[in-house]
């Protein structure tokens, strides 16, 4: 198989969808690679570093989409790159298409197959593309909460640990999972006195086994949300509905009733954002501030770290992209239901039924998109 690897466009990402390790392991199952020119330049992997891998380096991204066969990215297709996609080729990378129609529509007006990252599935009911991805995001939103709390960023002018005779700061962590584990981890080594909030009591559970008491967990409630909110200095917002829409669990009105110059980190904006008042922002301008609260909503924040989430996506991405490439994707999701819970587009329909019930569109369940879409002969 043709599989081709564009640049990223989005603003400060530096991720690739393939290091050269990765591509090596391509080559050395048969299949030829297009990688862009300077790709992965700053974050040390340099085309020289491709071409020893034996790929072929490609001086645009047109050149590249036009010929592969397969795409393989970090981030979400932007306006002009799913205009260069068409009917039959895979695209294989982060979608997070509930909050975006106007990405939906061009991905299923291309005529592409899209698999996205966030949904493929494993034996343990776990999200392991997601997963290194969401291990990242979760540690980095402590430094950037951290960061937030800063005078100079408009925050409360706390150091998160506080120092010997002076109280320590409060974090509240808004989801259990991968994203608030990784968060609880990093933010109790700095030594803030930290809440867990959760729905699952059997995940509070492994969680309260995994930190004993240094750890303080809570049954997420309205009431619960409202009364550590109120005293928190810094929120993570981590909670995640596969494939749809993040609930919005702070609204506007929740910000009069924090303290001034609090911090919400929300992970979740991807997904939409799980505070009210969030937005996307970038690594160039991270932050705003409504009501006397800073908001930190970088819908990209690991690429913020991108040799670090290039290596650890990699890792996890890599036996798939091969499974594609070596079966073809039509034999590769009709053997492997992990893979198929992956398929979100497919030849202009919606074929995961939470992006399709976020924007009111039909579901079309995968195998019946594959079998009545594109000619048998696409692989």
């Amino acid at each position: 198989m043709l599989i081709g690897v564009p640049k990223e466009i989005k603003t400060h990402e530096y991720r690739i969808g393939m290091t050269p390790s990765a591509v090596r392991e391509a080559v050395h199952n048969g299949h030829k690679v297009l990688v862009q020119k300077d790709g992965a330049a700053r974050i040390g992997f340099d085309d020289e570093n491709y071409r020893a891998a034996g790929a072929e380096i490609i001086d645009t991204a047109e050149e590249i989409f036009a010929r592969a066969e397969m795409i393989v990215k970090v981030k979400e297709p932007q306006a002009n790159e799913w205009k260069m996609l068409r009917e039959g080729q895979l695209l294989f990378t982060y979608l997070h298409l509930a909050p975006d129609p106007e990405q939906a529509r061009g991905l299923m007006e291309s005529g592409c197959v899209a698999i996205a990252y966030e949904t493929v599935t494993d034996d343990r009911g776990g999200l392991p593309l997601l997963a290194p991805m969401s291990e990242v995001a979760g540690r980095m939103a402590i430094q950037a909460g951290a960061h937030s709390l800063e005078i100079t960023q408009g925050g409360r002018g706390m150091l998160l640990g506080g120092v010997p005779g002076v109280a320590a700061a409060e974090v509240v962590i808004l989801g259990g999972g991968v994203v608030g584990t990784n968060a609880a981890r990093m933010a109790m080594g700095l030594e803030a006195k930290v809440t867990v909030l959760d729905k699952s009591l059997r995940r509070l559970n492994e969680l309260d086994m995994q930190f004993g008491p240094q750890l303080n967990t809570i049954f997420a409630t309205v009431d619960a949300i409202e009364e550590y909110v109120r005293t928190a200095d810094l929120v993570i917002g981590a909670v995640l509905i596969p494939g749809a829409a993040a609930p919005k669990l702070l609204h506007r009105d929740d910000l009069a009733t924090m303290k001034r110059g609090a911090v919400l980190v929300d992970v979740a904006i991807d997904q939409g954002g799980c505070f009210e008042t969030s937005r996307p922002t970038t690594h160039a301008d991270p932050t705003y501030v409504i009501d006397d609260v800073v908001h930190y909503c970088v819908a990209n924040m690991p690429g913020g770290v991108a040799r670090t989430s290039t290596q650890a996506l990699n890792n996890a991405t890599l036996p798939f992209t091969l499974k594609l490439a070596n079966k073809g994707y039509r034999a590769a999701l009709a053997s492997d239901p992990h893979l198929r819970n992956g398929l979100n587009v497919a030849f202009g329909k919606l074929t995961y039924e939470a992006v399709a019930g976020a924007l009111g569109e039909t579901y079309v369940p995968p195998e019946e998109a594959l079998r009545n879409g594109g000619s048998q002969r696409v692989p």
